[in-house]
């Protein structure tokens, strides 16, 4: 996160709640927040929201945890993990690296690059994908693989897709707020169009959504909306 993205929302905090959704685990997002510990990112934001809210947190208090393993069953997952490594086996990229399957709490992160790309070759991968849909047709094979599993494939990021149980998308981390009386929740994302991890929250009835295209856009949109 830069500095400047960062001094924003500290300033923000004082005019309204912020709160952070990812579907990254809550190491990575603490790592993408530039946060030194957990401490120092859950008191950043009044909530954070790792795995789509699966794991949650307000302020430092964590209130809530899904357990993918235990909703899905290891005959699905293992099913899905080796089609998936299979598929990814096949897809010739600029380059390849490690980790193409992750497995978090409540949800299974699958990359086609692999996830210790660096971030020359994490940007090498996006322009890539730009003229031939990577992710895209990954996610109509897993979805003709696994009609009936339950499970929803979402594009995720830069570089990846995400797998969780339908429903578990970034619209679960809404009961916490709607539980805590927030009543007007405006959400900004990147992926908001269909078969982007931003969609479901963005079109959400309980929500009004932003698209944004960068950090910058975000601070602008701010900007003019509560100041």
């Amino acid at each position: 996160m830069p500095e400047s993205v960062e001094k924003f929302l500290c300033k923000l905090k004082e005019k309204c709640l912020v709160g952070l959704v990812g579907g990254s685990d809550f190491v990575k997002i603490a790592e993408q927040m530039r946060a030194k510990s957990d401490d120092a990112l859950t008191s950043q934001f009044d909530y954070v929201f790792a795995e789509n809210g699966l794991v949650a947190y307000r302020g430092t208090e964590k209130i809530g945890q899904q357990n993918l393993q235990k909703h899905v069953g290891d005959e699905v997952l293992q099913k899905l993990i080796n089609f998936a490594l299979g598929y990814m086996s096949n897809i010739k990229l600029p380059c390849k690296r490690g980790t193409f399957v992750e497995f978090r709490s409540s949800m299974i992160n699958l990359c086609p690059i692999g996830r210790s790309c660096s971030q020359a070759e994490r940007d090498e991968f996006v322009k890539f994908e730009q003229e031939n849909d990577v992710r895209k047709q990954f996610v109509a094979a897993l979805y003709n693989e696994f009609p009936d599993a339950g499970l929803t494939f979402a594009i995720g990021g830069q570089i990846s897709i995400d797998v969780f149980p339908n429903g578990w998308d970034k619209t679960f981390c809404l009961q916490f707020l709607e539980k805590d009386n927030v009543k007007t929740i405006h959400f900004f994302g990147d992926k908001t169009a269909k078969g982007g991890n931003d969609h479901e929250i963005f079109e959400d009835p309980k929500t009004i959504g932003h698209t944004v295209t960068s950090p910058q856009d975000t601070l602008d949109q701010l900007q003019k909306l509560m100041y």
